[in-house]
């Protein structure tokens, strides 16, 4: 169950398994282009047999990247990329709104043999300003299982309003466009996921808006044979409930035109973070080979600890 951790200064740092050195991902830091909302990102990510299981910029929105922290409407502004949802008008090109996330260090980055760590420090910005937030994000790798062919990252990211203003998370959906909720941590599959099955821990279907504590996707690969799973799973820290004042998360997620999946933080209403507070989420994502069923993520899941 080795795990290897490579850093290109200025580039990314890979996270590789085994022997024959099974690149499972990718965290690519360095600047990309402006209009992109340029972000750190998660491309190539892969199951411990090497299959593909992210796209980076499809000729569809060139600002999808692997797996990555987003957000779509944040007080006026776009971290999300390319055009801005305007709500009677559509999808405009106002290069004026779109911000970024900048990497500033590294906390931590290291491999043992069962477990890899990236920290990291970050500032989120509005296009051509000052910074808003600063982020404390950590991924790990863990609980690598060539038995069952799967393997597990965690994400948590706290995010700090430095504003002397609340900032505002929204998305389309809470600007009127239905069904359009995407922000927070985002995945864009491959080409070849479009059609996949989506499970839940209630039911298999499209769970659009609604809420559970994980989601499964299933996609046939291109180019090989087989399948692969990835679980999305809340942490039970998150405070997604929507009891007791909790901001609820909602599930975006979408089969056609394209695989993505997204825990959205802002599906049907905005999520307002005033001046020096926190927003602290924790995610699994378990990458799988093959087609899991309900039960068997439900099982697997019950034998993970956070």
């Amino acid at each position: 169950m080795t795990l290897s951790l490579t850093h290109v200064p200025g580039d990314r740092v890979t996270v590789a398994h085994g022997a024959a050195g099974t690149e499972l991902f990718s965290y690519v830091y360095r600047p990309e282009a402006d209009w992109e909302a340029p972000k750190p990102y998660l491309h190539p990510l892969r199951t411990l047999s090497g299959a593909l299981v992210t796209d980076y910029r499809p000729n569809d929105h060139r600002w999808h990247k692997g797996l990555q922290l987003t957000a779509s409407h944040l007080s006026g502004q776009n971290l999300w990329g390319g055009n801005t949802y305007v709500h009677g008008e559509g999808y405009l090109a106002l290069p004026e709104r779109v911000g970024s996330m900048a990497h500033v260090a590294f906390a931590e980055t290291a491999a043992e043999a069962d477990r890899a760590v990236i920290a990291e420090q970050l500032t989120w910005h509005p296009h051509g300003g000052e910074p808003w937030a600063e982020e404390e994000r950590r991924i790990e790798v863990r609980d690598v299982d060539p038995d069952t062919g799967s393997w597990a990252l965690t994400w948590t990211s706290a995010v700090t309003n430095r504003r002397a203003e609340p900032l505002r998370f929204g998305s389309p959906t809470t600007h009127g466009r239905p069904a359009a909720g995407y922000t927070g941590l985002f995945w864009r599959g491959p080409r070849a996921f479009r059609g996949g099955r989506v499970l839940t821990a209630e039911a298999e279907g499209d769970p659009m808006g609604s809420r559970s504590p994980w989601l499964a996707y299933v996609g046939e690969h291109d180019g090989r044979d087989g399948h692969a799973t990835l679980v999305f799973e809340h942490a039970p820290s998150n405070d997604h409930s929507g009891e007791k004042g909790a901001h609820p998360a909602h599930w975006f997620v979408r089969t056609d035109p394209f695989a993505a999946v997204a825990p959205s933080w802002a599906f049907y209403e905005e999520l307002v973070l005033p001046p020096g507070e926190t927003l602290a989420r924790t995610y699994r994502v378990v990458v799988a080979d093959g087609a899991w069923d309900r039960a068997r993520v439900a099982a697997h899941l019950e034998g993970l600890a956070w």
